[in-house]
């Protein structure tokens, strides 16, 4: 056999076993979750919760938090949360939108917190609208928003594309999860290996809410450039918000970001008409 060929066959050989790891390993590497005991009581200083527990069809169990405000409530926040622990620790985010007089609903995906089920992303998307369906039980849509924080923000994009929410916020949102491992593993035939492709630019064409892209520019993880991109799918319906030396798990601690969180769900848009403003205005041509 020559030389060459048995290189060759080697080389094949390697490619398709890591392909075969990157498959079914996937799911190792892309989640952290943090398991709770199903008697675990959850406590926040301050904050007022209810527990929830909703069984699917399938017979799992998705398990959440309400996080209600002191005053009146202005409506309902679904925070969808990242990638790792569960909403244990994530529960403390829930003050910045209960301040605000928002009711907080926070959820564990399967295999997090408490938690159970076979996970895929068919069946996360499925669970999720489940809860949004709920949700709908008790209020209207147009007090519901979407808030997706880096792996939450696909699945919040997918609800807000096929139900009509009051707005889209998307924290350190990914093009696509593809996208995201593709900088990793940049040879490898991903496109057919994802479990968890999540596609939140296919998606983000069929939102029709306002929708809030909030970013940091030193993001290591996700790149600032990819919100740019987002943005430039729904112009007229998206504001990018930039975050100035924000990263990918430190948003929340700019002041600049708490302001921008409260002109989004508190500030009413005002009409504006075109008509009696320069849009069309053109800047003339210096002549020589």
């Amino acid at each position: 056999m020559p030389y060459w060929l048995y290189v060759l066959i080697i080389v094949a050989i390697a490619y398709a076993v890591i392909s075969i790891a990157l498959y079914y390993l996937q799911d190792y590497m892309l989640f952290k979750p943090e398991k709770l005991p199903q008697d675990f009581q959850f406590y926040y200083e301050n904050q007022e919760t209810k527990e929830y527990n909703l069984e699917t069809r399938d017979g799992a169990v998705i398990n959440g938090l309400r996080f209600m405000p002191k005053g009146k409530s202005k409506g309902v926040v679904l925070y969808l949360k990242g990638n790792s622990q569960s909403i244990k620790g994530w529960g403390k985010f829930a003050v910045d939108f209960t301040r605000h007089n928002y009711d907080v609903l926070m959820v564990d995906y399967r295999g997090f917190g408490k938690s159970t089920g076979r996970r895929s992303q068919k069946h996360i998307k499925r669970d999720l609208q489940m809860v949004y369906n709920k949700i709908k039980e008790q209020t209207t849509e147009d007090r519901i928003i979407l808030y997706g924080r880096s792996l939450g923000s696909g699945f919040a994009t997918k609800l807000a594309s096929t139900n009509y929410p009051k707005m889209l916020i998307l924290d350190a949102p990914y093009y696509s999860l593809t996208k995201v491992t593709a900088r990793y593993a940049p040879f490898m035939p991903l496109s057919l290996l994802m479990k968890y492709p999540l596609p939140t630019y296919k998606w983000l064409k069929y939102v029709q809410c306002p929708i809030h892209i909030i970013h940091g520019t030193h993001d290591k993880l996700i790149p600032y450039k990819t919100s740019v991109k987002l943005s430039q799918i729904q112009p007229k319906l998206t504001r990018l918000h930039t975050i100035i030396g924000g990263g990918h798990k430190n948003l929340n601690n700019f002041e600049s970001y708490h302001k921008m969180l409260n002109e989004i769900i508190n500030k009413t848009p005002e009409e504006i008409d075109l008509s009696t403003t320069s849009i069309h205005v053109n800047h003339g041509k210096k002549k020589n």
